[in-house]
């Protein structure tokens, strides 16, 4: 099958049949992408969350949902223990890591394996030998993909905007990036399994390798036309790579992917009061037309709670080049209403100016 094809919701089911239920360990906005991903998918997702988000956005989302204790992330969304007895009652198949700082937690792969759970991503003998730190890789230049034990499939060469700290922007190069790092190259032999976002420094090597739904992920997504959770449950279920859809020499088409956060003091609550970015990924994308997929993580009336990371919503476009693909994106954000937080969406316009290469109106 083509990779500049969507998968059918047939094809997709095949791949995941294997697991039905997962606790869906993060929160936030890409906590909701894994959330309603499992829904098209036909898994039951059960959801976790703190004293703070009782009525979080993931948590409406989600077929069920369990508390895990108090507001720190330390005694709750981070807490290995309580993790995995969050699963074991919920009688899940599986754990579904999404941020980095839980899917690369060699400590928490072997408590959910050990626990007789499924869980979804590198084993953590792997994740310990290849440094599993779970950092989130901020790079400049990295790249995308899916481990399997055949090799590496849907690379997706990725730059990163690094402009104020954390990236606000990561595309695909038109020109890519090269020969990739040995020890990339390495990844299938020495036992990586599933998604991987990978950093390299300005001298060509590997400097992060990461694992679960990095905030890039969605780049492979909008550039391959895949569903990333859909590839994840496929390595769980130990799916053939030839029973997925095939790579492709390189993406077929150019993806891009925006964070859109709060500029809230560290610590400081606020209340979203309008509507932020939240657009479905259509099951098949016209030929020829960029495709536009947004999530937010707080609906109007949400506590925005300053416990937790400011990330509010992501953005992510794919078009036949960069450009295109950044105005798909910066089209949305103009739109944008008040939204009753202060955001950093005037700085994200900013950059995909750049990227468009043309003067478009900013977000302000």
């Amino acid at each position: 099958m083509s990779a500049g094809r969507r998968p059918s919701r047939e094809e997709e089911d095949d791949v995941v049949q294997a697991v039905d239920s997962v606790l869906v360990a993060g929160r936030g906005p890409m906590a909701c992408a894994v959330i309603r991903a499992c829904g098209r998918l036909g898994v039951k997702a059960v959801a976790v969350y703190s004293e703070a988000e009782r009525d979080a956005r993931h948590v409406r989302m989600a077929d069920e949902s369990v508390l895990l204790g108090p507001a720190p992330a330390t005694e709750s969304y981070l807490d290995v223990r309580r993790l995995v007895e969050a699963a074991r009652r919920t009688r899940v198949d599986a754990v579904l890591p999404v941020p980095p700082a839980l899917a690369g937690n060699a400590r928490l792969a072997a408590a959910v394996a050990d626990a007789g759970l499924g869980w979804i991503g590198p084993e953590a003998g792997v994740l310990e030998r290849l440094g599993g730190d779970g950092v989130e890789p901020a790079s400049e230049r990295g790249f995308l993909a899916w481990v399997s034990a055949e090799g590496l499939h849907h690379v997706t060469p990725v730059l990163r905007d690094r402009a104020g700290g954390t990236p606000r922007v990561s595309w695909t190069p038109p020109d890519g990036l090269g020969s990739l790092p040995a020890a990339a190259r390495r990844l299938p032999e020495l036992g990586w399994r599933g998604l991987v976002t990978v950093g390299i420094d300005p001298g060509g090597e590997l400097a992060e390798v990461a694992a679960g739904f990095s905030l890039d992920i969605a780049v492979l997504e909008r550039a391959h036309g895949l569903d990333a959770v859909a590839l994840a449950l496929g390595s769980a279920s130990g799916a053939p790579a030839g029973s997925l859809p095939d790579a492709a020499e390189g993406p077929p088409y150019a993806g891009l992917a925006v964070q859109l956060r709060s500029t809230l003091p560290p610590g400081t609550a606020g209340r979203v009061t309008g509507r932020l970015p939240d657009v479905v990924a259509a099951d098949r994308r016209p030929t020829g037309d960029a495709e536009l997929v947004a999530v937010s993580g707080y609906d109007a009336g949400d506590r925005l709670d300053g416990w937790y990371d400011a990330l509010l919503a992501t953005v992510s476009a794919a078009g036949p080049d960069a450009a295109s693909a950044a105005r798909a994106a910066m089209e949305l954000l103009v739109g944008l209403p008040e939204t009753g937080v202060p955001h950093d969406g005037a700085a994200v316009c900013g950059v995909l100016q750049r990227i468009a290469g043309a003067l478009v109106p900013d977000c302000t």
